[in-house]
């Protein structure tokens, strides 16, 4: 709350940068028009479900963790944090990764294995957690691969839909935000509704929403020629 509260202070000390005649007054409704306009494109469906979905599963992570590892498995708080850092370990190590490759290998064939990566992680993840294959570490061995797939999946996604239309990438950027956080939230409240004592439900969660950031990165995401001709036509 006092963060909240210290951002708020904030924007209204700052002034505006920007030139008035470049200042958008359109009403709210318009704004409202443009992410459904937006929405009507497969790309952009695309790039917002890969990051999407996936935050949805990186949300169920983090909700169900601490109750996997410390009261289901009996891990002490401070070797929880351990686990935890190690995942925060494997993002920046991908994420470094992706910065390197991006150029050659192109940002959606990155964000496309990540995705894979994570699909994979989460059905092994699943299966652990339904029937307690490998003990803990049949859940920190998957969990760890699905976590660091966040370096090649989110950054690709954004840069791909801001650089799917870069005309209207103010309100890309907002619909991209709202659609992670909002499955994001989606992830974290299924493991919450589901808890039965068991990792089952943050499994399951992850799982799924794994797979449907996959399916999003590969079947909606069209070649790069394809996002030029429809980028042109929202313009």
């Amino acid at each position: 709350m006092g963060v909240g509260i210290a951002t708020l202070a904030a924007l209204r000390a700052l002034p505006e940068t920007l030139a008035v005649g470049r200042r958008n007054q359109e009403p709210l409704g318009r704004a409202l028009a443009t992410y459904a306009e937006l929405l009507r494109h497969r790309q952009v469906l695309g790039y917002a479900g890969a990051g999407g979905f996936f935050y949805g599963a990186m949300y169920a992570y983090i909700a169900g963790t601490p109750f996997a590892y410390i009261t289901y498995h009996h891990v002490s708080p401070q070797f929880y944090g351990v686990l935890f850092a190690a995942g925060i370990v494997g993002i920046m190590v991908t994420n470094q990764l992706n910065a390197r490759m991006v150029r050659r290998f192109g940002g959606d064939r990155l964000m496309r294995g990540g995705a894979f990566g994570a699909a994979i992680a989460g059905v092994l993840l699943v299966i652990a957690a339904w029937t307690d294959w490998g003990g803990l570490l049949g859940l920190v061995i998957p969990l760890f691969v699905f976590v660091s797939a966040t370096g090649f999946i989110v950054a690709n996604a954004i840069a791909g839909a801001l650089g799917a239309v870069p005309a209207r990438s103010g309100a890309m950027s907002a619909l991209i935000g709202a659609s992670q956080y909002g499955t994001g939230i989606l992830g974290s409240a299924l493991v919450g509704f589901f808890a039965d004592g068991t990792p089952r439900p943050m499994g399951t969660v992850i799982a799924l929403m794994s797979i449907g950031s996959l399916l999003c990165a590969t079947l909606l995401v069209p070649s790069t020629v394809a996002i030029s001709d429809e980028a042109m036509a929202i313009e």
